[in-house]
This record gives structure tokens, C-alpha cells and sequence, in this order.
């Protein structure tokens, strides 16, 4: 896990594990969908979730392009946005992936109002 906000495309004509900018049609809309989640997130607005064992991992304005961190092959994100005309984004909300039952109202306060300005959007 970590806490921020892919967007497509998450493969990459090159299949590189890391480091590839996979550029989609709607990359701008994208990138402002992502950064109205990620702005309003106290943690993934910093760009820096620090996650045990990936300390050093940073993303600026909280965002990535999701083959730019890891490339993806064949992930339903890139599936419905090309087949589906789906605009999705993926969103990591946390560093632990199965968060402990008392952790839960610190997340919900954590991404309340990133939530309501991602649902503006629409």
C-alpha cells in the first residue's frame, strides 16, 4: 500500500517495471481528477506517505502515473478507460492494507474531504 492517487495509463508499451510515463488521450483531466482527491488529503497532499520499507518514496502533489510508479499489464483501470470510455482513478489509501478496526475513523476522517471534492467533480 501506500497513500496516493494513480491515474492512467498503468501499462506501458515498453512493459518497464518502473519509470515509464504512459501517457493517455485524456492525461490533463486525469491529472486534475487526481489532484482534487489527493489536495484535500492531509497525507497524500504532501507527496510523501511514508510507508515502512519505502521511506524515500515520494509523489509530487500526491499523484502518479500509475506505469510511471510500477507497470501494470493488463489492470482494469486502463481495461475501462479504453473498452468502457471509464474515467477511473486509483486511489491507495493507506500504507497498511488491511488497516486495524480503531485505525478506521482516523481514514475516514483522512479522506472525508478529499471524497466530497472528488464527488464535485462529477
Amino acid at each position: 500500500g501506500s497513500v496516493v492517487a494513480s491515474y492512467p495509463y498503468d501499462d506501458s508499451p515498453t512493459h518497464r517495471l518502473t519509470g515509464v510515463y504512459s501517457k493517455s488521450a485524456d492525461d490533463e483531466v486525469f491529472k486534475y481528477l487526481a489532484k482534487a482527491y489527493a489536495s484535500h488529503h492531509p497525507i497524500m497532499r504532501t507527496g510523501k506517505p511514508n510507508c515502512p520499507g519505502e521511506e524515500a518514496e515520494t509523489f509530487p502533489d500526491g499523484i502518479t502515473n500509475g506505469a510511471q510508479w510500477y507497470d501494470v499489464e493488463g489492470g482494469m483501470q486502463d481495461y475501462n478507460y479504453v473498452w468502457a470510455n471509464c474515467f477511473e482513478i486509483t486511489l491507495e489509501l493507506s500504507c497498511c492494507k488491511y488497516p486495524p478496526t480503531s485505525e478506521l475513523p482516523r481514514e475516514w476522517e483522512n479522506n472525508r474531504e478529499s471524497l466530497l471534492a472528488f464527488i464535485e467533480k462529477v
